[in-house]
């Protein structure tokens, strides 16, 4: 039996840039060039979850 999943987080690199494209769990966008941002952003939810920024 496996347990259920919890909230997913995806992170995603722009092919040709420095750039990282983020989704949260909620559906949330994010784009951030450095890494700790991006990680800050996603688990800082819910501030900063108004969509994509």
């Amino acid at each position: 039996m496996t347990a259920p999943a919890g909230e997913i987080y995806r992170v995603d690199w722009v092919p040709g840039t420095d750039l990282l494209h983020g989704t949260c769990h909620c559906g949330a966008e994010h784009t951030a060039e450095d890494p700790v941002a991006m990680w800050e952003w996603m688990l800082g939810h819910p501030e900063g979850h108004q969509g994509v920024e």
